[in-house]
């Protein structure tokens, strides 16, 4: 996920633990974790994962398209026809490829379910770890290895679960179609979704998809606290803030100064809080994670769902960083840039403002916002990159979260569901924007400092990965089989 954090926090609060701030860089776990043997199935599933993630797919020094063929490899030889299994790249960069494949279904006219996962990943330098970052390991009850979490877990298991179906002679109602996609990192030098949607939209088409975004949250002794579904993602947007001056010596200051116009707009964009916006994901995450949460902000959260206009309850609620990043679009500045000389006034001051949008809302909106919030003609606001494009969340109707509840119900008996809204960026964006319904769900349970997705170390449970890819295969299937 191009910014793990925003859904990990998500997850990370439903228990209302720590801000992840403060146990982010613990990456490896205290004590070993015994699970049982793995099964013939598991084991075949471990060869296909574990030969996906030692083949490097950075942007420095990677190649997708290596990935792509391998697994494409596998899905031929369990006896998918070569014309449904594709691997796609720009010519401008042939080793950024995409894997599109099809496992046909008996009702053309139904609309698609797409499988979709990344499979670049996160620079991650040797020396900086523990162990090998690209050489897939099985330690102590985890998974180590860059991209085990984010996102070739899922990768591995959607190539698995086709390759199960088609050994299982199973049909599906509706297409199945898989698409492992490259850029999702680096998304603003190169997007492989966005790329499949320009040139080969067909390939993609679509009901609606499954993506990353969200898996299931554990409590420090490994006991599963919520199972999240994700139903729509914030939008990054960065603005850039800049005022100019004639400067002169510093010996004969005045009032005017640069450094000063910029920090005075700061400040106003510092006490500034858009407002409160509840969707279908939100309303959800509050209404259910109150009663997990409890207490006087288990009440806020009540009062705050029955009225989002309700100021005590919002004020409450939004003490908590993350859960006010779900409230509402947020703005803060992230870099300054002033000056040119010790002893002179400065004749020119920078700032990027970072912020993160509701869906549904635009850049230009915001825009408008930062400069009415300011109100100085002599500060520039500027739209810093070309935005991401913008949609409204996705409803999550009782056809997509029913079948997640009555399956986790059988797993994880007691275990809640929550829908939860990314306040990072994943591939979703790009799919929703172009009418394909997306949904973030892995059914992967992670530990609460993030298992190290982006950072060192990366980690993930065995169990997680075992159970996760039981409860996408049924999961697939129920979806895959309605009329």
């Amino acid at each position: 996920m191009k910014t793990m954090f925003g859904a990990v926090a998500a997850l990370a609060v439903l228990a209302g633990a720590a801000p992840l701030e403060s146990s982010w860089a613990q990456t490896t776990p205290t004590q070993p974790i015994a699970g049982p043997p793995a099964r013939a199935d598991q084991l075949e599933f471990r060869a296909l994962y574990k030969e996906l993630v030692e083949i490097d797919t950075t942007l420095s020094n990677g190649s997708c398209t290596r990935a792509a063929e391998a697994m494409g490899a596998r899905l031929r030889a369990a006896g998918f026809p070569a014309a449904d299994v594709q691997v796609l790249a720009p010519a401008d960069r042939p080793r950024d490829g995409n894997l599109v494949a099809v496992l046909r279904g008996s009702n053309r006219r139904l609309p698609a379910l797409l499988l979709l996962a990344h499979i670049d990943v996160v620079e991650a330098r040797r020396e900086d770890w523990t162990r090998d970052p690209f050489t897939f390991i099985e330690e102590g009850g985890y998974f180590y290895a860059r991209g085990v979490a984010d996102d070739k877990a899922m990768a591995a298991v959607f190539t698995d679960s086709l390759i199960r179906f088609r050994r299982e002679n199973y049909r599906p109602r509706r297409d199945i179609k898989l698409a492992l996609t490259c850029g999702e990192e680096t998304s603003d030098t190169h997007n492989g979704v966005e790329w499949l949607l320009e040139n080969h939209r067909p390939l993609l088409q679509a009901g609606f998809a499954l993506n990353e975004g969200a898996g299931g949250r554990l409590d420090a002794q490994g006991n599963r606290v919520a199972l999240g579904v994700q139903a729509g993602e914030k939008i990054y947007q960065d603005f850039t803030f800049e005022t100019t001056n004639p400067g002169g010596h510093s010996s004969r200051p005045y009032k005017e100064n640069a450094i000063y116009r910029l920090s005075a707009a700061l400040a106003k964009i510092q006490a500034h809080d858009f407002p409160v916006e509840l969707n279908d994901a939100t309303r959800l995450f509050f209404t259910r994670n109150a009663d997990i949460t409890g207490g006087d902000m288990g009440a806020a959260m009540r009062a705050l769902v029955a009225n989002p206009a309700n100021a005590a309850a919002a004020a409450n609620v939004s003490r908590d960083p993350s859960y006010n990043s779900m409230l509402r679009t947020t703005c803060v500045a992230t870099m300054v840039n002033a000056g040119h000389a010790p002893n002179a006034l400065p004749q020119r001051a920078r700032a990027n403002v970072n912020c993160r949008i509701l869906p549904g809302h635009t850049a230009g909106e915001v825009k408008a916002d930062l400069e009415r919030v300011i109100a100085d003609p002599q500060i520039t606001v500027s739209v810093a990159a070309e935005p991401d494009p913008v949609s409204p969340p996705p409803q999550l109707t009782p056809a997509v979260l029913a079948p997640i509840e009555q399956i986790a119900a059988r797993m994880w008996p007691g275990v809640p569901v929550v829908p939860t809204m990314a306040t990072g960026a994943t591939d979703g964006r790009f799919l929703n924007h172009a009418g394909i319904t997306t949904y973030g769900f892995s059914a992967m349970f992670g530990d609460p400092d993030g298992n190290g997705a982006h950072g060192l170390n990366e980690r993930i449970r065995v169990r997680s990965v075992y159970e996760g890819r039981d409860f996408l295969h049924e999961l697939v299937k129920v979806y895959a089989s309605r009329r």
